[in-house]
């Protein structure tokens, strides 16, 4: 397993949901975990949100979104982080949560987002997959 404080996490808000409850009580578990943990705060743009991710050197990027955009946004900033040449589930670990109807969910995990967690996910469930999804970047797989 890797060391849960030399990953770096970073929360964001895209769009104009303004409504942070749910990705504070995520940023604050992660960090309680033991994770490096870095918040937007609400109404990034998917540009904001990507230029943070870069200057950040995050590891894994958990996206919050309760506007009903996620459509829209979601694969806006996957689109944007491989024209600044980062592969989802390769240099960073994309996860997403908040209210994404299970048809979209599954379509944005086949556009490169490693899961999305719903309403009432378990916070252990969270920890549990970034645990053992983020061990797979190149940044932390030891080659023999």
């Amino acid at each position: 397993m890797v060391e849960r404080s030399k990953v770096r996490v970073l929360i964001a808000k895209p769009g104009l949901d303004g409504h942070d409850r749910g990705a504070k009580v995520i940023a604050r578990a992660l960090r309680d975990a033991g994770f490096e943990v870095i918040y937007t705060g609400i109404r990034q743009t998917p540009e904001q949100i990507v230029e943070s991710a870069i200057q950040e050197d995050v590891d894994v990027l958990g996206i919050s979104i309760l506007s009903g955009a996620h459509m829209v946004l979601i694969p806006k900033i996957l689109r944007l982080l491989e024209e600044r040449g980062l592969k989802p589930g390769e240099d960073l670990l994309i996860i997403a949560g908040g209210i994404i109807p299970p048809d979209d969910a599954k379509k944005l995990e086949e556009l490169g987002v490693g899961r999305v967690f719903g309403p009432g996910s378990p916070i252990s469930e969270i920890i549990d997959f970034i645990d053992e999804n983020v061990k797979r970047l190149k940044k932390f797989v030891v080659m023999s």
